[in-house]
């Protein structure tokens, strides 16, 4: 095989597979994420992971799009999150209430983008949990842009790593992007590899102690309860409901519950039956749901 001198560094399985495990950690944050912001059932799936020059990156988005910039610290660069305009039109609809569906051709208003920005920062945090086994990062969001030939995140030349997963929101459904410089990313999994080899070395019976740990609380109950949209009564109203009266709720027919436990939400769920029993179905994987108006 001839050496390709524009790409010296080249991810071996064992980084694509780490790489994966962040990347699916971080598809399902989000899936919960947006799914609870949205009030929408929405769902990210990890497609791939490909190592490419920025050139050839840049070269496949299309124009306008959404294109986040943002810094990786301590890694050295700027990764970027991509995504289509409609889709994050679709999102803020949502966000104010609205029902989705066909969105204008244009770009984001001054409020729209305030609003947007404020979305990129959750998904921005979901991420840095995702790549905590990677690295502690610290993100700080660069002003969106549009095109792509704007963005100068890095030189032609430059290897990047791409993770591409689909993206669905309510109705709205399109390709999510996320560009990282390879160089430090490569760097940082060789020196996690080193550390957590060294660990282990240390300490060889710490997977054995975590898993009994893991073992003994598997077995321990707890209450989950699955909710509705909490709705706010005055006490003369509490005080006065009686057998048969109706309190309306503002939950939205086609918007996920909340599953929570110890007063934490930790998965969103669809209300059903199981034979003659009411049941719940945990979106994982979440199906996509029509938006719609309509409320309980």
């Amino acid at each position: 095989m001839a050496y390709d001198f524009r790409r010296p560094t080249k991810l071996s399985r064992e980084h694509v597979r780490a790489l994966q495990m962040c990347c699916e950690l971080f598809g399902k944050r989000l899936t919960t994420l947006l799914t609870g912001s949205l009030r929408q059932v929405c769902h990210i799936d990890l497609v791939s992971i490909e190592q490419q020059s920025y050139e050839e990156y840049v070269t496949t988005l299309d124009s306008p799009t959404i294109l986040a910039p943002f810094s990786i610290e301590p890694l050295q660069g700027t990764a970027i999150l991509q995504f289509a305009l409609s889709t994050a039109m679709t999102s803020i609809d949502h966000l104010l209430g609205g029902p989705g569906g066909e969105q204008p051709g244009r770009t984001l208003t001054d409020t729209e983008t305030g609003l947007l920005n404020d979305l990129l920062e959750q998904m921005l945090s979901v991420l840095r949990y995702g790549f905590e086994s990677m690295a502690p990062l610290k993100t700080k969001l660069a002003p969106v842009e549009y095109n792509p030939q704007f963005v100068q995140a890095a030189a032609a030349t430059d290897a990047v790593v791409v993770a591409s997963f689909d993206l669905t929101v309510g109705a709205s459904s399109c390709l999510l992007t996320l560009c990282l410089p390879l160089s430090p990313v490569v760097a940082q999994l060789q020196a996690e590899r080193a550390q957590r080899s060294h660990r282990d070395q240390e300490d060889p019976n710490r997977d054995a102690s975590a898993r009994k740990v893991r073992d003994g609380l598997g077995g321990v109950e707890i209450d989950v309860v699955v909710q509705f949209d909490a709705i706010a009564l005055d006490t003369s109203r509490l005080l006065s409901l009686a057998e048969g009266d109706v309190i309306k709720l503002t939950h939205r027919v086609n918007a996920p519950l909340t599953v929570e436990a110890g007063g934490t939400t930790f998965a969103h769920a669809i209300a059903g039956k199981s034979g003659e029993r009411l049941a719940a179905l945990i979106i994982e994987p979440l199906q996509t749901q029509p938006a719609t108006q309509e409320r309980l």
